[in-house]
């Protein structure tokens, strides 16, 4: 039975004479009474009696009718799911990002995209940089953001904003009262920031460099939110990325560092899989999120 023949049948059952499924239909009654006799004729027995002008249902019709009606139930749910997903209304995103975004930025994004579209679930995963690519690869997330703007096999990176380098320390710490922080306040201090390899790293190296002041921590970290403890326990001051809220962690202020370092901050998607509608969605969250933090421009 084809999906007409099936749509036919379902309807004459439902509404039990000709006439009042031709109208339902919309077509005419011959026509209909015409795909119906076509129907019998493949299945090789008859679906309905006709008596006294009304059309009584045979015993296979009544067992083909609750399969026939759940396969319609099963199209129409189908047809619903694809336009809620149409307009982003139901379905899932799976978002991968490193630390800091995570902290900072994804939060801004999901406030705003929670409330246009509360039916849509979201999996988060804080994982780092190499982690995003290989999920990206796999198809285990959608989207990515890290702050990296290093080039992937099959990876497509787009710069949506930037972060500046700040310096982190203890709210009674000396340096505290300057209103930045450079190179020659580093001077005898307990030097917290990221290995030397990394991204971060290599800018900060480069910077420094063209200061005349080697770039060399005490302390190396991968991640900045590992400064945190650090620097509350007095190991040192942190040069990291300002991206995350330090100003909410008891004990700590932050100062711009000169010279100035800007980190990228990069959505990553797979160049190989297209990204869903509600995928799409996100990503223009992601991108306004870093408008209304003031991130998407960088002035050296």
């Amino acid at each position: 039975m084809r999906a007409r023949q099936l749509e036919v049948f379902r309807m004459v059952m439902r509404c039990g004479t000709l006439t009042s499924a031709a109208e339902a239909l919309n077509v005419s009654q011959p026509a209909l009474s015409q795909i119906l006799l076509h129907t019998e004729d493949e299945l090789g027995f008859k679906l309905f009696l006709r008596v006294k002008g009304r059309l009584i249902p045979t015993p296979e019709a009544e067992e083909l009718y609750p399969e026939v009606d759940r396969l319609f139930s099963d199209l129409e749910g189908l047809r619903q799911r694809a336009g809620d997903l149409r307009q982003g209304k139901s379905g899932v995103v799976r978002l991968a990002a490193s630390a800091p975004p995570s902290l900072a930025l994804v939060p801004e994004a999901l406030r705003h995209f929670r409330a246009a579209h509360a039916d849509i679930r979201i999996l988060s995963y804080v994982v780092p940089a190499e982690v995003i690519v290989a999920m990206l690869d796999r198809g285990q997330a959608g989207l990515g953001i890290a702050m990296t703007d290093q080039s992937f096999p099959l990876i497509d990176t787009e710069i949506i904003g930037h972060t500046r380098i700040v310096c982190v320390l203890p709210s009674a710490h000396p340096l505290a009262s300057r209103e930045a922080i450079g190179p020659a306040d580093l001077r005898g201090e307990t030097l917290i920031s990221y290995r030397a390899e990394s991204l971060p790293g290599q800018l900060l190296r480069a910077a420094l460099g063209r200061e005349g002041v080697s770039f060399q921590p005490e302390m190396e970290i991968d991640v900045s939110i590992i400064a945190l403890a650090f620097v509350q326990q007095g190991l040192g001051i942190a040069i990291v990325d300002g991206l995350l809220p330090w100003h909410s962690f008891p004990g700590l202020v932050t100062r711009p560092f000169r010279p100035n370092v800007a980190l990228p901050l990069c959505l990553l998607t797979s160049s190989r899989r297209p990204l869903s509608r509600n995928h799409e969605l996100l990503r223009a969250h992601l991108r306004s999120a870093c408008k209304s933090l003031g991130l998407e421009r960088h002035e050296p």
